[in-house]
């Protein structure tokens, strides 16, 4: 199966050539949308060639989701952390987005391959700010402690209106999901796979013993109790997973963060590649039944015409009769 990266590709190329060329004046107004709708836009101009101005449009969150200040909680600390005085937080943002950041290439360190890491946790700014919350409840988490004001269930944004929950503990964080999918070919698709995922780690070779313990059930866990019922409508369950210390050490934590705030994109992209390949064999089986038929249609052809090449000797009088009367005497005998 494919992981997705915590990086975007198209931002990192215009990164990337922005820093390439910074000699020559380009007026840039770049805007795109990625998974879960999140909205990036890139601004550049010709006076300030070595400043880039980064705008983030973040999911529309659900009532009870962490956000302060039109940002997830702990947002702006871990921007800051992240990229240091390289990156400048504009406030107030660009209108319709939730977030500007001024980039600032002069700034960039001479050395190509600090330059390079820095640009990408820059085209990893998703990560970084919807992750935030996550990444507060998980650093504390691996240090055995309860986040401030974070000790009871939390809600957060991962998708339009859409949140997933924790239940943090000193020893573990239990993170629930409800899944929910708009096509009905894909809530059918998506239960079959979860319900594999789930199997696949309970009969875990001894690669995947350190995993996270992972549960699914068709209606929402006890932990989810007082939360409205119109944050638990899921037509393909709910998923949980148990995080321990072990899975959020210094080396783990990123990757942690970001596998749990990108699950429910995981597994729908792999139920559309999973649509798309049944799909394709069903049209490649379309195409070899019809061949199968043009060859009988052929076959059938070719029999009439085989048919339809009888020929018939003309025989004169005198041979009919001589051919009735030789029957005639034959049949005497």
């Amino acid at each position: 199966m494919i992981l997705l990266q915590s990086q975007s590709k198209y931002l990192l190329q215009l990164l990337t050539n922005r820093l390439q060329n910074l000699d020559k004046g380009v007026e840039l107004d770049c805007q795109w949308i990625e998974f879960d709708d999140v909205r990036f836009n890139v601004q550049t101009s010709v006076k300030n060639s070595h400043i880039l101005l980064l705008s983030l449009s973040l999911p529309t969150p659900p009532a009870g989701a962490l956000f302060v200040g039109g940002l997830p909680y702990g947002a702006i600390e871990a921007i800051k952390a992240a990229y240091g005085t390289v990156v400048q937080i504009l406030d107030p943002p660009k209108d319709g987005f939730n977030l500007t950041l001024k980039l600032n290439f002069s700034k960039l360190s001479p050395d190509e391959d600090t330059r390079q890491a820095l640009l990408m946790k820059v085209a990893s700014v998703r990560e970084v700010v919807l992750g935030a919350p996550l990444r507060v409840i998980l650093k504390h988490l691996a240090s055995r402690s309860l986040a401030p004001n974070m000790d009871q269930l939390v809600s957060i944004v991962h998708r339009p209106n859409e949140s997933f929950f924790l239940i943090p503990q000193i020893e573990k964080v239990t993170v629930i999901y409800p899944m929910r999918f708009k096509d009905s070919t894909d809530t059918c698709l998506a239960t079959s796979f979860l319900q594999e995922f789930v199997e696949a780690r309970r009969t875990a070779s001894a690669g995947l013993n350190n995993a996270p313990s992972c549960q699914w059930s068709p209606s929402a866990p006890q932990e989810l109790e007082g939360i409205p019922a119109k944050e638990l409508s899921a037509n393909a369950g709910f998923v949980s997973f148990v995080i321990f210390p072990r899975h959020v050490d210094s080396k783990k934590l990123d990757r942690t963060v970001w596998n749990l705030s990108t699950f429910h994109a995981y597994v729908s992209y792999h139920v559309k590649c999973s649509e798309g390949f049944m799909h394709t064999r069903m049209r490649r089986r379309v195409e070899s039944l019809i061949e199968a038929l043009d060859r009988a249609k052929s076959d059938q052809d070719k029999t009439k015409k085989a048919g339809t090449k009888t020929s018939f000797k003309r025989l004169s009088i005198k041979d009919s009769r001589s051919n009735s009367n030789s029957r005639a005497s034959a049949s005497w005998k």
